[in-house]
């Protein structure tokens, strides 16, 4: 029987993760989620991210809208926004997107929703869901470049999946 899977996109980890290694930000999310299969059905990809503000230009802002709406048309997505946050300081911080994809991903496994889970992203933050997930019985995997992976998560993953070895030409443009 063919395993079903979940993947859970931070959509900024991904970003500054392709920017740093592929000088590249690009992403063609369908190729991208072609390479994590691993023969397996995909059940739904979760893209999650922040619309900018009015801090950044409005081509920067509209580019970014024309993203969201191209990633909402692939087969199998569901695109999910938070916001940016000023702080005191004036610097901008996204809000919701962890906590986001935290409940979404425990409550899936809760109504056994798949039976791996590929989490796109490096942080840190994430180990105890990673945990979570795993005592309700299933396979998580965690996919980012290894320079921004945080070891901790690395440790806790069943699978960590290093985009540096996946086939970029494919899925940028």
């Amino acid at each position: 029987m063919q395993r079903r899977l979940a993947i859970f996109v931070d959509g900024s980890n991904l970003y500054n993760g392709m920017r740093d290694n592929v000088s590249n930000t690009r992403v063609n999310l369908a190729a991208l989620i072609e390479q994590l299969l691993d023969g397996r059905e995909l059940l739904r990809c979760y893209y999650y991210n922040a619309p900018l503000t009015d801090d950044y230009g409005e081509e920067l802002r509209e580019g970014q809208n024309r993203f969201f709406e191209s990633l909402r048309r692939i087969p199998n997505v569901t695109v999910r926004l938070g916001r940016l946050h000023r702080r005191a300081d004036g610097s901008l911080v996204e809000k919701g997107i962890d906590v986001s994809i935290a409940v979404e991903a425990l409550g899936l496994a809760h109504a056994d929703g798949y039976d791996d889970v590929v989490l796109v992203s490096g942080d840190g933050d994430y180990v105890e869901l990673v945990e979570a997930i795993k005592r309700l019985g299933k396979r998580v995997e965690v996919a980012m470049f290894r320079n921004q992976s945080a070891g901790v998560l690395m440790e806790h993953t069943d699978v960590f999946r290093p985009l540096d070895d996946l086939d970029w030409d494919r899925i940028v443009f």
